[in-house]
């Protein structure tokens, strides 16, 4: 049977004691067992075993977590207990673990925090836990248990519109990292690319990564010198080429060395539709420091311009020109006078962003720009997705340049699937793509031991779901598929993205700056409707978008 004998006993224990504790009021205190000396200290290590050993499931917002999926599990003190990685998400809120010994969340207006000192925060084997029941009254949630189907509820019911404050600054939170001088060189989008990177470890983890690494060890074609855009920063990244410590390639020299490894494995960016500021600030309030392009007048920290009050450190261009300069949003300000501006512009708010000029331009490095600024929250990328390198074991990939276009078939929808041939005995657990716009749906299929395009018959869908912003995504399989050395096999995608013509991205000769593109190392197939099935290298001459991700 699926239950045992002691489970369906404890089940009795459980309707009595553990109601005790968890009713609607929210009340902490766990009762004698009425009718019979019962000692928490006993019987609590017993109820949790019980629970423990069954699914168990955390509702939060109508949206499900579950001990299968998640390090979810039930205390001696019967409190349900949620890993610290999960609140951000599952809460939606701002969540950060200071000095390994604090967390502190924040949402709406509120504030709470909870320490390893005052025994609110847990830790074990190297990770941190919290009480759903304690983290939901500080939010203001409501918090509700039902033993019968062993899950834990949490529902907001604050009422509030928005998740964070009218006016929030990295600076003040410790999740802002240090000004970068990027001198004479057109490094900026590396710059900014390192800085929004280096605060979505904040405050968790204080790193240096290297600017000089970035723009000399990717696979585009171009020099310190010749400038950049986000896309390049994000296939650098997406293809684990980095980052590097800025220690091991230090900036300004002009050379970087061989055989630096990526310190960090970047799994997700998300790239923010233009002129989206509430998702900006979502972003910046969630997951850090948001890489944003801008047209600046201003061609260094001595520069003078119309544009810019430097009494107020306040910029502001409204015109034609196109973005020449990244910066990272570091916070905001709604109530930020429209009067400490030069030009004249509708209303007040601004965001507070992080320039790369050193630290003395504007306020330490920092400035403001204008809600109504022409470009400011155009092109706007945050990574969502920094992972350690131990994550996973192998990658495999043919796209070095990433997103440098799009395909399809003239419609919202397209399947691709790239062919790889496994490297060792390992077991393909991921894969790895670009979302074109908003709101994509998936579903990413495993064909093994391929052979040619009717191999694309026995497909097995292995992930299906929905992402909510353009970007690249890493998509863990439902199972596991275990792949022999020499064995050809293929990673299939099927995307849906509202409004799009060419749903799939692609790696091409585009200009000079993708000279280096090699179509000899992918085998890629796109179709209408996966069936009919065409080379994408022979036929378009690109290589897709699409990576696969292995480990032991």
């Amino acid at each position: 049977m699926k239950y045992s004998k002691r489970y369906i006993c404890l089940t009795i224990i459980l309707l009595l004691v553990v109601a005790l504790k968890f009713n609607r009021n929210g009340s902490e205190q766990v009762e004698t067992f009425r009718g019979a000396q019962m000692e928490p200290k006993v019987w609590n290590p017993l109820i949790a075993e019980s629970v423990n050993e069954n699914p168990l499931s955390l509702v939060v917002d109508n949206r499900i977590y579950s001990n299968e999926d998640y390090d979810i599990y039930m205390n001696q003190k019967l409190d349900i207990m949620i890993p610290v990685s999960l609140v951000r998400d599952s809460f939606n809120c701002s969540a950060g673990l200071y000095d390994k010994e604090k967390l502190v969340v924040e949402k709406h207006e509120e504030s709470a925090d909870f320490s390893l000192e005052d025994k609110q925060l847990t830790k074990k084997n190297d990770n941190y836990y919290v009480s759903a029941s304690k983290l939901s009254k500080s939010l203001s949630y409501d918090y509700s248990w039902d033993i019968q189907k062993n899950t834990a509820s949490a529902a907001d019911i604050s009422g509030a519109t928005s998740i964070y404050p009218s006016k929030y600054d990295l600076r003040e939170k410790g999740r802002a990292t240090t000004v970068k001088n990027q001198g004479s060189l057109g490094t900026c989008w590396t710059s900014a690319s390192v800085s929004a990177l280096e605060t979505a470890l904040l405050p968790e983890e204080s790193v240096q990564f290297s600017v000089d690494h970035m723009t000399l060890k990717n696979s585009f074609s171009q020099t310190q010198n010749d400038g950049g855009e986000y896309t390049m920063g994000m296939a650098y990244l997406t293809a684990w080429q980095g980052p590097v410590y800025e220690a091991d390639d230090p900036y300004g020299d002009g050379e970087s060395p061989d055989g630096l490894k990526p310190v960090k494995h970047v799994q997700e960016m998300q790239v923010i539709e233009g002129k989206d500021f509430e998702k900006i600030k979502e972003a910046v309030f969630k997951y850090g420091g948001v890489q944003t392009s801008i047209y600046s007048a201003l061609r260094s920290s001595q520069s003078q311009s119309e544009f810019y009050n430097s009494s107020k450190n306040a910029y502001c261009y409204i015109g034609t020109e196109k973005p020449n300069h990244d910066v990272v949003i570091i916070g905001w300000d709604d109530n930020y006078s429209k009067e400490n501006f030069s030009t004249a512009i509708e209303g007040d708010g601004a965001f507070i962003c992080q320039n790369s000029w050193g630290g003395g331009f504007g306020d330490n490095g920092v400035f403001y720009i204008s809600y109504y600024d022409t470009n400011i929250g155009v092109h706007n990328v945050v990574y969502t997705g920094v992972e350690s390198t131990k994550n996973y074991d192998s990658i495999y990939q043919s796209d070095l340049c990433g997103w440098v276009g799009q395909i399809g078939y003239n419609k919202e929808s397209v399947y691709g699937a790239n062919v790889f041939t496994a490297r060792k005995n390992e077991k393909l657990r991921a894969a790895g793509f670009y979302a074109v716009g908003k709101d994509t749906t998936y579903q990413v299929y495993v064909v093994k031991d391929f052979k040619d395009t009717s191999s694309f018959e026995k497909k097995e869908r292995v992930a299906q779901g929905k992402l909510d912003n353009a970007g690249y995504y890493t998509i863990q399989f439902d199972k596991e598929i275990k792949v022999e050395p020499g064995e050809k096999f293929a990673i299939v995608i099927f995307v849906n993205t509202p409004d799009a013509v060419h749903p799939l991205a692609i790696e091409y000769t585009a200009d000079a700056t993708t000279a280096k593109v090699d179509l000899s190392d992918g085998e890629g197939y796109i179709s209408p409707d996966g069936r009919t099935w065409e080379s994408a290298e022979d036929t378009q001459s690109c290589n897709l978008c699409i990576k696969a991700y292995a480990g032991k």
